[in-house]
């Protein structure tokens, strides 16, 4: 595709289609997630070498593509999907994108200008209102000759901090109208806490007799974990993972970290209230699942907030939130506090004893037997929610960077953000742990894994049903719930027919004898394991 820079310092004109183009390429962009349809054939046309078209066979799976590569790299990642009914698929997991604060810019077809007063085939009506609330920005310009300056303001709001998803729909006649060439701009995104409130938080943390930290997903976002390891070792305060933290909090098998707070007020409540001050760092004040009660406003517990989320801190139902970039916050903290001397933890995480082989396969055994062959540089993407306070157990994530869930609850993400994530880093083996139910939302992402060749080991955990549900069933106290179970499912042929090697086991001798060749294998592989269908306890 010719370049138009020269056009840049002419003055001269170009065409939206060229200046799109320059504009990706001065951000850096080398690789684009698409579906295509009708509709975006004119930006399709003659697609340039140096870009990297990847293609997903379902708009779900491409936007959670989008998802990992945009969490390995830390910069949005571009998406191409077809008018309406084609964003309507993705929907899911744009939401998903959302909640976790994954930066990206989703660029949809719209049928040309001429004929949108008409209700044309494909046209979306209020194409710029279909993914709101779950997008950031969004917009179909009212001129073809505005569709840069809003591909490139949707991108750089998708990069302000709290990241995430924005949307620019496109008619498809816009590509190839005259326009003038783009200013290339920088525009930061750190923003600095107010230094005031950060001296009145460093007094309090420094007077108070015991002191917690529950830590979020932004902590790993942000790259600030080892300031946050170095604050809490100052203070000797143990580290609480906040509940439903969709990253990396805290090195697990540091001897400060405390374990796993539950989405229950009563349970956060009875952990938290036993200390003076609780800093809460790059989470919510707090993320809950089920009702209850919580003790905590009416108790001498003091919270501080820490965050880059302005909604998360104005939601909080207490405490003083502190809005600002955390590898700013934290090592202000660390320089202003009084230190504390070593002492005992307060708080102890044991070792859970290794469970038993058996003649089936109980979820206990297969994530104790997971956790010998994690070694710290292995990612791991993870959609099995109920197993997961198991998998808490069993697998301890070591390493910043390594571990990612959904933040939304919604399941189709962990596959395709597993493929996402290697695209961006073929050079890292990755581990997606995946549900039998989960895994039948966005199984064409298994396709795109096969076409590039990922180093991917996907496990299937096969209990033959929702299992939380299941689960969310006995808390409830309902019976007799019908669309639970799942029977048939051949995941082994549905590998086979995309490519992907595949096997299964059924029993603890074959695990034990099959699972270390599995995980040291290569290339796309996919490995069904049969457990135990029986209800995993979630709170």
């Amino acid at each position: 595709m010719p370049s138009s820079h020269k056009a840049d310092q002419s003055g001269n004109w170009t065409t939206v289609r060229e200046a799109t183009f320059d504009f990706f390429r001065s951000v850096g962009v080398d690789t684009f997630f698409g579906n295509p349809g009708s509709t975006e054939l004119a930006m399709l046309d003659r697609w340039p070498d140096d870009i990297h078209y990847v293609l997903g066979l379902h708009e779900a799976s491409v936007v959670g593509m989008a998802d990992g590569y945009a969490r390995a790299t830390g910069k949005a990642a571009f998406v191409n999907v077809h008018s309406a009914a084609g964003l309507g698929h993705a929907l899911g997991n744009v939401y998903t994108a959302f909640r976790n604060r994954a930066p990206m810019v989703i660029i949809a077809g719209q049928q040309s200008r001429e004929l949108l007063p008409n209700q044309p085939f494909l046209g979306a009506t209020d194409a710029a209102d279909f993914p709101k609330p779950y997008v950031k920005y969004s917009i179909e310009p009212a001129r073809a000759e505005d569709v840069p300056a809003a591909i490139a303001h949707a991108y750089r709001i998708a990069m302000q901090r709290p990241f995430g998803p924005t949307f620019v729909s496109v008619p498809a006649d816009d590509w190839n109208v005259r326009c003038k060439p783009l200013s290339l701009r920088q525009v930061s995104s750190e923003t600095s806490p107010d230094p005031h409130m950060i001296s009145d938080a460093a007094a309090m943390i420094s007077k108070a007799k015991s002191v917690a930290f529950v830590v979020g997903a932004e902590i790993d976002e942000e790259g600030a974990g080892e300031a946050l390891v170095k604050l809490a070792e100052r203070l000797q305060a143990p580290v609480y993972a906040a509940p439903f933290a969709a990253r990396v909090t805290f090195p697990e098998n540091h001897e400060l970290f405390a374990g796993f707070l539950s989405a229950a007020p009563a349970k956060v409540s009875a952990t938290l209230i036993e200390y003076d001050l609780v800093v809460a760092i790059g989470a919510p004040v707090f993320t809950y699942h089920v009702p209850g009660e919580s003790d905590l406003a009416d108790s001498h517990t003091s919270i501080i907030h820490l965050t880059t989320d302005t909604h998360a801190a104005s939601s909080a139902p207490l405490g003083t939130s502190i809005v600002g970039s955390l590898k700013f916050s934290l090592p202000l903290l660390e320089e202003l506090t009084v230190g504390r001397p070593p002492k005992p933890r307060p708080i102890s995480r044991p070792q859970p004893t290794a469970p038993k082989p058996s003649e089936h396969i109980f979820p206990d055994y297969f994530l104790y037997r997971l956790g010998q062959e994690m070694t710290p540089d292995t990612v791991l993407f993870e959609e099995t929610p109920s197993v997961r306070p198991a998998l808490q157990d069993f697998v301890r994530v070591q390493t910043w960077g390594k571990f990612f869930t959904m933040a939304s609850g919604g399941l189709g993400y962990g596959l395709p953000g597993a493929v996402g994530y290697g695209i961006a880093k073929p050079e890292q083996k990755v581990v997606c742990l995946i549900g039998d139910g989960s895994f039948m939302y966005s199984p064409q992402a298994l396709w795109t894994a096969v076409q590039h060749n990922l180093d991917l080991a996907i496990i299937v955990l096969n209990n033959s049903g929702y299992g939380a549900m299941r689960s969310f069933s006995k808390i409830l106290q309902v019976r007799d719930v019908p669309g639970i179970e799942l029977q048939d499912l051949d995941f082994l042929d549905l590998a086979k027919g995309m490519g992907c090697t595949a096997q299964r086991v059924e029993a603890s001798s074959e695990l034990d004898d099959q699972f270390s060749k599995f995980m040291a294998g290569s290339g796309p592989r996919l490995l069904e394991v049969v457990i135990d269908p029986g209800v995993q306890t979630l709170y």
